[in-house]
């Protein structure tokens, strides 16, 4: 069985394949080919922004040094800071606590993630927005 924070990788990886296969591509192409749902998606965008992976151009993703550190990467500090004093917690909530939108808040974790800071449980999809 396939943890977590594997399959978070694994999706990076479906992404990063298939900006390399295509190249610049919207988050409902990418969304479509790679059949990840959106939550899954956000995630792999933070791993991958951690990983200076991925950039994005209004509303095209492509391959090359990310300019998602600023945005991503300052949404995890805002979480990893609003979480230090807490062992649990779901995605509305955080997302409620750090006053960020669904989908910013799972771009976050994703970065989180890539980085060994957080454990996850099983992962549903609420409302993205």
């Amino acid at each position: 069985m396939i943890n977590t924070m594997e399959q978070f990788g694994r999706n990076a990886g479906r992404i990063w394949e298939m900006l390399d296969a295509c190249g610049p591509l919207s988050e409902s192409q990418l969304m479509e080919f790679t059949s990840l749902r959106s939550y899954e998606f956000y995630v792999a965008v933070g791993w991958l922004a951690r990983e200076n992976k991925i950039v994005k151009d209004d509303t095209l993703y492509r391959l090359d040094e990310t300019n998602l550190t600023f945005e991503i990467g300052g949404n995890a500090g805002k979480i990893w800071n609003a979480l230090r004093a807490q062992r649990e917690a779901d995605i509305p909530y955080i997302s409620k606590l750090t006053q960020m939108k669904m989908s910013d808040a799972y771009c976050a974790l994703g970065w989180l993630a890539r980085e060994n800071k957080i454990q996850m449980k099983a992962v549903e999809e609420n409302n993205i927005k």
